[in-house]
């Protein structure tokens, strides 16, 4: 038996509150513990163009896994790299531990080395489906159930990389730009995507959402429109005024298909994006050490770093994918794809000219070539 709709909204309003501020939270913790501890990425005795003070200063720093209280194996905070920055906050903050203490309680990495990376990768692909196959439901309870799944995808796609990592023996979030790995995972992640669109499109085409006409008189209707004002099925009187009538007309399919392209334009995009950023961004300041291991880690700990990663945090296609989560999950998929079809183009149009504006200020400096951070 499902909640009261105002009790369930009350609760995962509480729950949405309580998850943003402990991001908030975690992103504070975060920039504190770039800023005043060591950083494992940056082997300053391999470089012997730095400065003397500077080095003095680094290795002054105390290390971060001698001070805190949770253990480095599921401490989303003990290793910062590029692609920690860079990874939404729920696949960081919540996800990431989760497949820590899941990993270390069942032994995946060690124990069970016939469960590869790529095999978990697939197995969320099968959880996609079936979740895409929820999606198409009319009742709002078997949509749950299929957003639920989508998440369970999620935690399995980070769970994956984690697996890869542990067995590499790699510290911290890392793309391994090339790999096999690499393009299985993002071949696995595009048709879980892909699922969940079809099933979001197979839904509304069935249960199409409803356009109002409001103090329209019917004979301004268009015919199509005007044949349908017999059918109770295909529209809805709502009231009658002095100035007209005011109608419910369902959403043509072609219009559902439109709003569906453009968003999933949003997030190819933004999936394109991202990556780019993050391959840039590694090899800058952590795969290329014949640049100054000093000028990288400075601007590594730099607000102007912090900054332009926070963006790509907010504006990756993950990010995206929780929000329509939340959007399915309480029956307002219609109203958030007509809210940021448009909209949602311009905030990418932003953070990829601020994202390209950083990074020439960022190579100008890991270059030597200017001295202001």
């Amino acid at each position: 038996m499902m909640w009261p709709a105002s009790q369930a909204s009350k609760i995962l309003t509480f729950l949405l509150l309580v998850i943003v501020v402990y991001c908030i939270c975690m992103d504070t913790f975060l920039f504190l513990r770039i800023q005043n501890y060591k950083i494992d990425g940056f082997d300053v005795t391999t470089n012997v163009t730095q400065e003397t003070s500077t080095i003095k200063q680094s290795k002054n720093l105390p290390n971060y896994e001698d001070v805190t209280w949770v253990p480095c194996t599921i401490n989303p905070l003990c290793h910062p790299t590029v692609k920690a920055l860079m990874v939404d906050h729920i696949n960081h903050y919540i996800y990431g531990p989760l497949c820590a203490i899941v990993d270390v309680g069942l032994g995946i990495s060690e124990n069970m080395l016939f469960i590869t990376p790529n095999m978990i990768s697939f197995f969320h692909v099968l959880v996609a489906v079936i979740g895409a196959k929820l999606l198409t439901c009319p009742n709002l309870a078997f949509r749950r159930v299929a957003v639920v799944l989508f998440q369970i995808r999620m935690f399995l796609d980070d769970l994956d990389g984690h697996v890869a990592r542990e067995r590499k023996h790699i510290k911290g979030e890392r793309s391994d730009v090339g790999s096999l790995g690499y393009w299985v995972d993002g071949i696995c992640d595009l048709l879980g995507v892909i699922a969940m669109m079809i099933g979001i499109t197979l839904y509304l085409r069935n249960n199409p959402p409803r356009r109002g006409y409001k103090n329209t008189p019917a004979s301004t209707l268009p015919y199509h429109q005007l044949k349908e004002i017999n059918s109770t099925e295909d529209i809805e009187k709502d009231h009658i005024t002095d100035n007209g009538i005011s109608y419910k007309t369902k959403v043509t399919f072609q219009k559902i298909a439109q709003v569906i392209c453009l968003f999933s334009g949003q997030m190819v995009l933004s999936s394109l994006a991202w990556n780019r950023y993050i391959d840039i961004y590694q090899y800058l300041l952590e795969n290329c050490t014949d640049y100054d291991a000093f000028r990288r880690e400075t601007m590594f700990r730099s607000g102007k770093f912090f900054f332009t990663s926070a963006i790509w945090r907010i504006m990756n296609p993950h990010s995206y994918l929780h929000v329509l989560s939340l959007a399915v999950f309480c029956d307002k998929t219609w109203w958030f794809l007509k809210t940021v079809h448009y909209t949602g183009y311009l905030g990418l149009v932003v953070a990829l000219g601020t994202s390209e504006y950083f990074i020439d200020n960022i190579r100008a400096y890991v270059l030597n070539m200017t001295d202001g951070r």
